[in-house]
């Protein structure tokens, strides 16, 4: 086989390869908003149920996003979109970062960011397949804003 041959070959295995990354986030991804006009695959919001919530809390001078382990159960749980609820209850701004980084790499990863003003709440939508394909069972919290603060981990169990 010629050299040029064979580099077309490894040329086309190479985009076959990246090609079949391209469905981790198959129904749209991450989408952020509030819950009157917040959607995620087409569903409002409002009329999923929030699957977890996470607020800011201080404890003496520590800042954290609380709960500091969160559990989802997904062999009891319906198919539809993941709806989590974001609240910062502190004086400040606040940013809450969502990923699975920790656990995979890629262009395909699950990684989110929020910046919430004081008393602000958001909503994450995820679809379930996205989760699935593209987090892997841990996904971390924290807020990027201020490195310092503690984070913590949403576990799912499929």
């Amino acid at each position: 086989m010629s050299k040029t041959l064979l580099a077309v070959f490894l040329g086309l295995g190479v985009v076959l390869a990246g090609a079949s990354g391209s469905y981790a986030l198959q129904a749209g991804g991450v989408e952020t908003g509030d819950l009157e006009t917040g959607t995620v695959v087409g569903q409002p919001f409002k009329e999923l149920t929030v699957d977890a919530s996470f607020f800011t809390v201080e404890i003496g001078n520590m800042k954290a996003w609380y709960p500091p382990t969160t559990v989802i159960d997904f062999k009891t749980r319906p198919g539809a979109p993941v709806l989590l609820k974001v609240t910062n209850n502190s004086a400040a701004e606040h940013g809450f970062h969502l990923s699975a980084a920790v656990n995979q790499s890629g262009p395909f990863v699950l990684d989110t960011k929020l910046v919430l003003k004081p008393g602000e709440t958001r909503y994450i939508g995820v679809p379930t397949s996205d989760l699935f394909y593209a987090a892997g069972n841990v996904l971390e919290y924290r807020c990027h804003l201020h490195p310092a603060h503690v984070g913590g981990k949403l576990l799912m169990l499929k």
